[in-house]
């Protein structure tokens, strides 16, 4: 169901976790590098994200459970389990060669203006388009019980308080507190884990996490009454603002009279990529295009799927299992 302020307080949490990131410590919320790299490369520079991500299922388990999405089940046989690990190899594959997913392609990549990112994310966003309405018929979109999707529905009283304080907290730290906190590897550390925290309540709260949503948005093209449009909203309130504060604070940039911006809160320097559009090979868009097929297959990109293994950890040992696999291709 269309749950607009649910969703529009989400993105603002994962515009805070993203952007934060950036401008505090230098570097990308790119989700799929950053899980890889905990599984090969692990380090003081992902490992804190995602356990910060992780632990953002405890504050919602335990103050507003009812925003933890309903999965369907895990895999009960050996060939479901391989269909699974096959869609698990497809983001794996898919987001190691086309250089990112939904996170830093689509959230953090459009809101910097970058031409590898604008085609990265036309390539997977119509990709999977079309794999959700035509593959097996579209029947991998699910209908909201004879209510036609688009209707909205609104949070009660108690899970608004908490999706309205998790953003204020947020805000809070990113804009007053991380600002004059000492710049030290300790103190990047520590908001490098804020900001995975951040990110992972923006995915549950959003409803990103929530594959059904995910695959609802994609409806609008054979099936109205299945088309669920919350997910538009990422776009208003996710990477809206995003774009807003890369144009006004141009990290990394040159900028007028020879000056450039200003070094990152509590980092020694930006680590941005440096790709262009002239290094985009064939398995760049195949990459791209391969992701695009897993998530309109299971409306599921890196940063859902690994709170999703936390809950369901049978389907996260064969999605993540086929995942690594494809990454070393």
């Amino acid at each position: 169901m269309f749950t607009p302020i649910n969703t529009s307080l989400g993105a603002l949490l994962l515009f805070q976790g993203s952007s934060g990131l950036l401008f505090h410590n230098g570097a990308v919320f790119g989700i799929s590098s950053l899980l890889s790299g905990c599984a090969f490369n692990p380090s003081r520079d992902n490992v804190p994200i995602i356990a910060g991500l992780i632990s953002g299922l405890v504050p919602v388990y335990w103050l507003a459970p009812s925003l933890i999405p309903s999965y369907p089940t895990q895999p009960d046989s050996w060939v479901s389990a391989a269909a699974t690990m096959g869609v698990g190899f497809l983001l794996g594959w898919g987001t190691k060669n086309g250089r990112g997913c939904t996170s830093g392609h689509m959230l953090c990549g459009i809101s910097r203006l970058s031409p590898r990112s604008f085609i990265a994310t036309a390539v997977f966003f119509t990709t999977a388009l079309l794999t959700a309405n035509f593959v097996n018929g579209g029947s991998n979109i699910p209908s909201c019980n004879g209510v036609p999707c688009y209707v909205p529905v609104y949070p009660s009283t108690s899970e608004l308080g908490f999706m309205g304080g998790a953003v204020m907290l947020a805000a809070i730290t990113n804009f007053f507190i991380v600002p004059n906190i000492e710049k030290s590897d300790t103190s990047r550390i520590a908001f490098a884990y804020v900001a995975g925290l951040e990110f992972g309540l923006g995915l549950l709260i959003s409803g990103m996490a929530d594959s059904a949503k995910v695959l609802g948005f994609f409806a609008f093209l054979t099936d109205p009454s299945r088309f669920d449009p919350s997910l538009a909203l990422i776009i208003l309130f996710g990477i809206g603002p995003s774009l807003f504060a890369y144009i006004k604070q141009k990290p990394g940039q040159s900028l007028e009279k020879g000056k450039r911006s200003a070094d990152p809160t509590l980092a020694e320097s930006w680590r941005l990529p440096t790709a262009t559009v002239g290094d985009i090979d064939w398995r760049f868009v195949a990459g791209a295009a391969a992701f695009g097929v897993a998530w309109g297959l299971r409306g599921v990109c890196p940063g859902p799927a690994i709170l999703r293994t936390a809950l369901q950890p049978v389907w996260g040992l064969a999605t993540m299992g086929g995942y690594m696999l494809g990454n070393l291709f």
